[in-house]
């Protein structure tokens, strides 16, 4: 038998040996038990490399946000090391380059499966015997009319006398969006009475969906090869993968939510998941190559409600727009539209389940513990494209693009025509009973997954109505709003000029000019922190106390 004694015993006797001070011989063993041990025990051997730091540096930091009590606070926290915002990759819903397929599965971790037209899928709800028909008859000569209606009525804003012209672009989207809402005022009164589950879904008209989160394995840009490459003990990993930063900004014509979640419909193996995800393509390149844009901006997660507003916390059907298609060229073929249609249903629903699983405790560095699905609908109001979303894995960033073994799932459909045109007298032309079918089946399947609060956010301590302080509560939900809206600082970020570049950075002609510019004081703008500002004023009338000379400043309660 070993007799050793830990470290951090070893370093209080010494300390207390300097002191003067006597020693028990309690204080010298801590208990006989735990001062001997079968084999020898070491202290841990760190890694102490740049690289190695950095890494336990950023997990630490992923720990720090995962044991942050309430959700609000877990939105601010990700924010806290920028105080002007992230500079992130610009996605959204208006906007699909030429070949964005590869680098929307990149960046969603996604597999696609395309079906064939007109197949059911698996996890639709069962048709009820005998009443079926019977529902369908009564709710497709609905659908007739409020798609002729529709027409009428958009017909009917464009010929008024104050109406303002609009482009191809915004009519398709005017026209789409009075179908849409007219055929899901059809669908649920016709169905509610078969599906009960339609009586609890809350409706979002063009809701507010944003989502952010970091994706690797991209090449580092030349500024940072650069700069790496300037200093010896980063010259090695000078060419390394780096992190993207990507926000999503989204507002489909509607979506209807619920307070339970869909069913998973593909349970793979963790060995099958393997083998899928080397199917993913590898989009190393910058996203500006193919037309993306950067900008800065504070990470913003709102899935259409603000947290905790009511239960309805899953997503069960969104809408789409199609209309800026009609902007694409005719040269990129066929092909790049169908798969530009692919792009758009993977990252709207990844970013949409993505906001939803922030409000539920979990974000891009912090692992979902169970699935989320979702449907999603893109139309132009003639044209349907149907497809069916599992978020399986959050984690996109650093090595996990080549060591998580989970993978996300979408499968849709190609474009399915729902009716060929309306005539001149008004009338629906070639209805199409196939996609009305399919729309059914949307709306008629039942969220049967149901978790307790534990299970369902397990990262999730407390809210911030439990807190005491008033102004505490007042100050979250103030401060996650204000991020939300990424309005500008009153103070824009300093600037530096082109003469300043010129004669006191690349050349250094103003040697006896005082130095109080960012730059020369070596001050980094970007690394200013959240909670680096003045605190709020309050006026000497409002102080507490009877001197009225403690709290001049609020207090502030970052996490």
């Amino acid at each position: 038998m070993l007799k050793l004694r830990p470290v951090n015993q070893l370093r209080l006797v010494y300390l207390r040996g300097l002191s003067g001070q006597p020693l028990a011989q309690s204080q010298w063993n801590n208990g006989a038990d735990e001062e001997y041990t079968a084999q020898p025990v070491y202290p841990e051997i760190r890694n102490l490399t740049y690289k190695a730091r950095k890494q336990r540096n950023a997990a630490d930091w992923h720990e720090e946000i995962r044991q942050v009590p309430t959700v609000e606070e877990k939105l601010i926290k990700i924010n806290m090391p920028r105080y002007y915002g992230y500079k992130v990759v610009e996605f959204n819903d208006a906007k699909i380059p030429y070949n964005a397929l590869p680098i929307t599965q990149h960046y969603t971790r996604t597999v696609l499966e395309k079906a064939q037209q007109g197949a059911k899928t698996e996890n639709k709800a069962p048709e009820k015997a005998g009443a079926d028909d019977a529902v369908f008859k009564a709710v497709r000569e609905d659908v007739i009319e409020a798609l002729e209606f529709a027409h009428d009525y958009s017909e009917h804003l464009d010929k008024q006398p104050n109406a303002a012209p609009l482009d191809v672009v915004a009519h398709e989207r005017q026209l789409t969006q009075i179908i849409v809402e007219q055929l899901n005022r059809v669908l649920l009164q016709a169905l509610s009475a078969d599906y009960a589950h339609l009586n609890e879904v809350e409706v979002d008209y063009n809701p507010r969906h944003e989502a952010f989160w970091a994706v690797g394995g991209v090449d580092p840009p030349k500024n940072v090869v650069k700069s790496k490459k300037g200093q010896k003990w980063q010259e090695d990993a000078a060419n390394d993968p780096v992190d993207r930063l990507v926000q999503y900004t989204g507002a489909p014509y509607l979506s209807l939510r619920h307070r339970h979640q869909l069913a998973p419909w593909k349970t793979p193996a963790e060995s099958e998941s393997v083998e899928l995800s080397k199917q993913i393509p590898r989009f190393k390149h910058d996203a500006r190559t193919l037309g993306y844009s950067t900008k800065h901006q504070h990470a913003t997660n709102v899935p259409g409600y603000w947290p905790s507003v009511n239960g309805q916390n899953f997503g069960l059907l969104s809408f789409q727009s199609r209309a800026h298609l009609q902007l694409r060229p005719t040269s990129y073929g066929e092909r790049d539209l169908l798969e530009a249609l692919d792009a758009l249903a993977i990252k709207s629903s990844y970013a949409w389940l993505l906001a939803q699983a922030n409000y539920n405790g979990f974000n891009t560095y912090n692992e979902l513990t169970y699935p989320l699905n979702t449907q999603t609908v893109i139309t132009n109001g003639r044209e349907w494209s149907f497809y069916d979303y599992q978020l399986n894995t959050l984690l996109v960033h650093g090595d996990n693009v080549d060591r998580n073994p989970r993978v996300n799932f979408c499968r849709g459909t190609e474009p399915l025509p729902l009716y060929a045109e309306i005539s001149p007298k008004g009338k629906c032309v070639d209805f199409n009973d196939v996609v009305l079918r399919q729309l059914i089946n949307m709306y008629a399947n039942v969220p049967s997954v149901r978790r307790s609060t534990q299970e369902e956010q397990p990262y999730v301590a407390s809210h911030i109505s439990t807190y005491d302080s008033a102004e505490q509560r007042e100050f979250i939900a103030k401060t996650v709003k204000h991020l939300a809206s990424n309005r500008p600082r009153h103070l824009e970020l300093p600037e530096t000029y082109m003469w300043e570049k010129l004669y006191k950075i690349d050349n250094n002609t103003r040697a006896m000019e005082a130095k109080r510019r960012f730059f020369e004081l070596d001050v980094n703008p970007w690394r200013r922190t959240l909670d680096q500002h003045d605190k709020e004023y309050v006026p000497r009338a409002l102080r507490p106390g009877p001197k009225r000379n403690e709290g001049r400043r609020k207090p502030t309660y970052y996490p």
